[in-house]
């Protein structure tokens, strides 16, 4: 009787702790369909009376939402592919190769966890414009790279680091190269740690603002949270269709949850990389 109500009180807890969660999810879809008046008068928090799709389409046409999903969608698939590209090579040479100072450059490659973009955006700036690189992706592209390689890197170093050396030994017995061993060998194991990495980059490159804002002004290459922070000011009234920009720019990160979540799981458990 005790495990039974103890089972209850959990799965209730459980339930009201699903709810808070999602509850900001509901509430701004409920937001997206209302009018001004509902949304601050009449009926803030419940179901909306007469739901007004009308405000996605206003987002379409009067917001220019898809011109910066667009760029956004560019900057943040060229830019996970370039971390990738670096941090995954990186990370198995630092963990399953020996080489001369492969510590200090792990240590080196490391720091970059500990510089706030805060500290080098003016520098940067400058050396953005001196490149011609303003107002372009690359003016984007090529901090993002370089401020999310570091934490991918130790992300899929951790999963490297954790795989038994017989592995490749026995491969390299058999015959295999170093190339086939890093490929079909162990790039499998360490999958829910590249989807990991995958995953926060995504999150840090697609909501990034900062740099954004800074480096770019041109309308027609500003990213998502550059162009949704114009509309508050541009377009002030239209606060239902402000609801549905948002709403569509959270599809993408929906997505990438449902996607990779079993993958971050394994990751995030010991001994995850080397079952899955």
């Amino acid at each position: 009787m005790k495990q039974k109500a103890k089972t209850v009180i959990i799965t209730a807890a459980l339930l009201l702790f699903a709810l808070v969660c999602i509850y900001p999810l509901i509430y701004l879809l409920f937001y997206s369909l209302k009018t001004n008046d509902e949304i601050f008068f009449l009926n803030p928090f419940g179901f909306p009376e007469h739901p007004l799709f009308e405000n996605y389409k206003t987002a379409v046409s009067a917001f220019n939402i898809l011109g910066y999903y667009k760029n956004s969608i560019i900057v943040t698939l060229v830019s996970i592919a370039g971390v990738m590209v670096l941090a995954v090579p990186f990370a198995y040479g630092t963990t399953r190769m020996r080489w001369k100072l492969k510590n200090t450059a792990a240590t080196y490659l490391m720091m970059g966890l500990f510089i706030p973009i805060q500290v080098i955006i003016i520098p940067l700036a400058i050396l953005v414009r001196q490149l011609h690189m303003s107002n372009t992706y690359f003016a984007l592209i090529i901090p993002y790279i370089a401020f999310n390689v570091s934490f991918a890197s130790m992300i899929i170093a951790t999963s490297f680091r954790s795989l038994p050396k017989e592995m490749e030994e026995s491969a390299f017995i058999d015959g295999a190269s170093v190339y086939r061993s890093f490929f079909q060998i162990l790039m499998p194991l360490v999958k829910p740690a590249i989807a990991t990495a995958v995953t926060f980059v995504f999150l840090g490159v697609w909501n990034e603002y900062t740099v954004a804002s800074v480096f770019i002004s041109n309308d027609a290459v500003k990213t998502l949270p550059v162009g949704l922070a114009a509309f508050t000011g541009e377009h002030s009234t239209e606060w239902g269709a402000m609801g549905a920009c948002l709403v569509m720019a959270s599809i993408p990160t929906i997505i990438i949850y449902a996607i990779f979540s079993e993958q971050v799981e394994k990751a995030l458990t010991i001994g995850g990389a080397v079952k899955g």
